[in-house]
């Protein structure tokens, strides 16, 4: 056990990742009342798009079912990352659909229930992007309302998917234009060298998956970068004095890596505040045979430097409170 497991109050159990065996990308984890709900990309179930996994302790997980009713078939048939807020008394749903790795753009569906069924609005909130996907819609201390996402840019030193953010406004629009929040900076975040993108070739970058905490009066980053699909995926973070910045790279090291072995291209986290307040790493790892992404969970403490967590974590990990 290490040092940071020690400061952590725990349930006195344990837990292994991952906690869920079934296949379950770009986890999004929250809270509601005394249970925590999970979406995540991947199945379809009886008809609904997104599987829902409810818990009791974030250790032990059961399928409730397909979370959203599916748009027009021309909008596409490939729904990403979707992840929920919940305001005004309903529940938003923020999600990307599109064709494979082209035209996605970021839509919203509501439901009166945490575990849905989530019904489109018809709004398609990011019309002027050549592709959106990772919405994460974050509410500030004063009440208001973000989405950060990612989307491509052509006309950078390092060129690929970068971070961005509107301000969220109704629940429903983006509002007052939309600012850079990360551009690629490293090698490690490299997707595909040579990669055939929009006519012409690149050495394509990606930067995805962000998630927004705010701790010790800076805001914090927490974002993927690199190719989702091999061992070189990771998680790194940056911060701000605001939720629209300016951002600065403080994350020298990666949060999340991959550990040869055990781990394999470990990614696309959220957090979650437990009941017991301690906060939880919420993200996926593929499996050994490299044919799923599963679920993982592994606590997240603050240091001066930020965010910290003894994850990624394959052997038996004491249960967070």
């Amino acid at each position: 056990m290490t040092a940071l497991q020690t400061r952590l109050p725990t349930s006195g159990r344990t837990y292994r990742n991952p906690v869920h065996e079934g296949y379950f990308a770009d986890p999004f984890v929250l809270r509601d009342g005394d249970r925590y709900v999970a979406y995540g990309t991947g199945a379809t179930i009886g008809g609904l798009v997104f599987e829902v996994l409810v818990s009791s302790d974030l250790a032990t997980w059961t399928s409730v079912g397909g979370a959203l009713h599916p748009v027009a078939e021309e909008l596409g048939g490939d729904y990403w990352a979707p992840e929920v807020a919940h305001a005004n008394g309903r529940w938003w749903m923020y999600y990307s659909v599109g064709h494979g790795d082209a035209g996605h753009h970021l839509r919203v569906a509501v439901a009166d229930e945490a575990a849905g069924p989530f019904t489109d609005l018809g709004i398609d909130l990011t019309p002027d992007e050549r592709f959106a996907i990772d919405p994460h819609p974050f509410r500030d201390d004063d009440g208001r309302w973000y989405l950060y996402f990612a989307r491509d840019v052509l006309d950078a030193e390092r060129v690929g998917t970068q971070l961005a953010v509107a301000r969220l406004e109704g629940m429903t629009a983006l509002v007052g234009g939309t600012r850079t929040v990360l551009a690629p900076s490293a090698d490690w975040q490299i997707f595909e060298r040579d990669r055939p993108m929009y006519g012409a070739r690149y050495d394509w970058h990606t930067l995805e998956g962000p998630t927004v905490r705010r701790h010790g009066g800076r805001y914090h980053c927490l974002y993927s970068g690199g190719s989702w699909q091999g061992p070189g995926y990771g998680v790194s973070w940056a911060s701000a004095p605001g939720p629209l910045g300016p951002w600065t790279q403080t994350g020298a090291e990666r949060l999340l890596r991959t550990i040869p072995g055990h781990v394999r291209g470990p990614g696309h986290n959220s957090v979650v505040t437990t009941l017991g307040g301690t906060e939880v790493l919420a993200y996926h790892a593929w499996d050994e045979a490299g044919t799923r992404r599963q679920l993982c969970i592994d606590p997240l403490t603050w240091t001066e430097e930020g965010p910290a967590t003894p994850g990624p974590t394959w052997d038996e990990q004491p249960l967070p409170r």
